[in-house]
């Protein structure tokens, strides 16, 4: 296996940003989706600021990962995948792009519109304030990453099921080649 993506394959570090990405923003929906219920104990803050933490986590690798496709390229389409099933996944691609950058960015500004004091990337750095505090902008970007967080869940739940279908029905490389060569083999057509 390559370390750069091939025509037929991603590489070793686009499987890997994509299911690092993939497993912390589960954890981040986890955690997002159960900390307000959490008792207002100092364990309450240290949940609030590894959501935080792990948020901007995401945020530099979503970063890391778009620039290493514009550098390494994309394999080309399956062989034998319509043209509308091409668009629709490209369209698919970019808009889980464009939701895993909003989520954060929209975490960020929520952060710093709120008023809060800053917070500290994992407890090493003081992450800047993007904007000054101000209860319009709080409540627009709270709207903003709640609602977007449902949106990309619904996207990735399809982007999953394109990938089993394929994997299942179509019986063609989709879902084998975003992992580990070896790990699971494209099956036979009949």
């Amino acid at each position: 296996m390559t370390i750069r993506n091939t025509s037929d394959r991603w590489g070793n570090v686009s499987q890997g940003l994509h299911w690092l990405i993939a497993l912390l923003i589960l954890l981040l929906g986890i955690v997002g989706l159960t900390m307000g219920e959490l008792p207002r104990t100092p364990k309450y803050f240290w949940v609030y600021t590894a959501h935080k933490s792990l948020g901007i986590t995401v945020l530099a690798l979503v970063a890391l990962r778009l620039g290493w496709r514009v550098y390494a390229g994309a394999p080309e389409p399956v062989p034998g995948t319509p043209s509308w099933q091409e668009r629709i996944a490209s369209a698919t691609h970019w808009l889980l792009y464009v939701l895993m950058f909003a989520l954060p960015l929209s975490g960020w500004i929520y952060d710093s519109a709120s008023g809060l004091r800053p917070f500290r990337w994992f407890g090493l750095v003081e992450m800047p304030k993007v904007v000054a505090p101000n209860p319009g902008a709080a409540e627009i970007s709270h709207a903003i990453h709640e609602w977007g967080f449902w949106l990309l869940i619904a996207v990735v739940v399809a982007h999953a099921g394109a990938a089993l279908y394929h994997h299942l029905f179509q019986r063609d490389a989709t879902l084998a080649r975003m992992l580990p060569q070896g790990w699971l083999t494209s099956p036979q057509k009949d």
